[in-house]
């Protein structure tokens, strides 16, 4: 039980409570023990009035719409980029310190993109517009893994194909691949359903996620890019990706190309990333191995395997990554910052 009366522990709210990262947080807020004094739950006005357990207690959703911050330390927000736009600065004008988990606020300049493993050093106090960033899910394993390789070796061109599962879009998109998959086996002729992901996704890969930007690239893949420089502090980061959907449930995976500006040791390579908390090395003792959305395991792991320095270019190499797209991509990084903010004592 991690509720407590004491005064100094935080007050928590969690904004789109019933969605599929929101009850992930719900899950993670009892499983690690984050320290709070109550936790209120808000979603839309169909939501509100459902009953949800969060630690041991029995919580009932309030409706978002004049929902009361005041009162409320920490703030997760996991309900959509446009309620975030609409109601997070006004939660954070109220006191809340916000955590969220949507592209509304991640390249604000007054706003800190925070990966903990990675660049929990820029959390100094309250950030100027009351919010904090969590990134992209994709962005979050990929910076994990490619930091310790720019501090030894540097780090010239980074080449990404992502491989999205279908929770990315919540549990409407598990929903319909689900529902796809079911009527593609038992009527093979049957138009698919292809709401959520533009084409259908049952039994197919849809190399196109988010809006189309006048470059070509999708938004998914422009926040890919300029996340990870922000995170990193690497302004002017070479990065480059494909992103692509692909009929999983759950847990992304990402083929990572690396060009670092000095011949790299797989050897090292291998002992580094090993060596980076909640990372496990598939291929550490043998040659080959890698981990996949559904064998991967430890779910709050990143999980890496086919680590390979090219033998015509030893400055280049392949990583294969896997990790939870709804925890480590998203709920468990958010908990992680709140951890971290009452760790340093920053509320």
């Amino acid at each position: 039980m991690t509720f407590v009366s004491d005064s100094k522990a935080p007050s928590i709210a969690i904004v789109g409570a019933t969605g599929a990262v929101g009850q992930t947080i719900v899950e993670l807020v009892g499983t690690r023990g984050l320290r709070h004094r109550g936790v209120r739950l808000a979603a839309s006005a169909r939501s509100a009035g459902r009953e949800i357990e969060v630690d041991g207690r029995t919580c009932t959703v309030e409706d978002l719409e004049g929902f009361d911050f005041s009162g409320v330390d920490i703030a997760f927000f996991s309900a959509g980029t446009s309620v975030s736009q609409k109601y997070a600065r006004p939660a954070a004008a109220q006191g809340a310190l916000v955590i969220d988990n949507t592209n509304a606020f991640r390249m604000d300049a007054d706003t800190p993109l925070v990966v903990p493993q990675v660049n929990a050093d820029v959390l100094t106090g309250r950030p100027a517009s009351g919010v904090i960033a969590n990134p992209n899910c994709s962005t979050i394993p990929l910076v994990r893994l490619i930091q310790t390789v720019e501090q030894r070796w540097g780090i010239r061109q980074v080449v990404v194909s992502t491989y999205q599962a279908a929770s990315g879009q919540g549990e409407h998109g598990i929903a319909e691949l689900r529902q796809g998959a079911e009527l593609a086996l038992h009527e093979p002729d049957a138009e698919l359903p292809a709401d959520r992901f533009g084409k259908p996704l049952a039994f197919n890969v849809v190399p196109f996620i988010d809006q189309l930007l006048d470059t070509g690239f999708t938004m998914e893949e422009q926040k890919m890019l300029q996340e990870s420089r922000k995170i990193l502090g690497l302004p002017h980061l070479d990065l480059t990706t494909t992103c692509v959907r692909v009929p999983v449930v759950n847990s992304h995976s990402e083929a990572v190309w690396v060009e670092a500006t000095e011949p790299v040791d797989r050897t090292e390579l291998v002992a580094r990333l090993a060596e980076l908390p909640e990372v496990t090395v598939h291929d550490r003792d043998t040659l080959g191995a890698y981990p996949t959305p559904l064998t991967a395991g430890e779910p709050d792991h990143v999980h890496v395997g086919r680590i390979r320095v090219a033998p015509h270019n030893p400055r280049g190499f392949w990583l294969w990554l896997v990790a939870d797209n709804l925890r480590i991509g998203a709920a468990l990084n958010a908990v992680q910052i709140a951890e971290t903010v009452l760790d340093r004592g920053l509320l």
